[in-house]
């Protein structure tokens, strides 16, 4: 997946897909939308993420979500 706005960085938050570069991860916007709060609070909240940092965290869990692996089947 490459997403332009996602960044993945083994040395910050431990390698946890972030906005920007920033230290705000995918998961503590997802997070706060499940909870009920508004993309707007969560603007509020972090007021260096933009509109579209968290349209791009939720495309990027829609696409992480529709992954698999397919396991390859073992010669008999």
């Amino acid at each position: 997946m490459a997403f332009e706005r996602i960044t993945v960085d083994p040395a910050r938050m431990g390698g946890l897909p972030t906005i920007r570069d920033t230290r705000v991860t995918v998961g503590m916007v997802l997070g706060q939308l499940a909870a009920g709060r508004t993309v707007d609070e969560v603007l509020a909240d972090y007021p260096y993420v933009e509109r579209d940092d968290v349209l791009a965290a939720l495309e990027y869990a829609a696409a992480a979500v529709n992954e698999r692996e397919v396991p390859v089947a073992r010669p008999a």
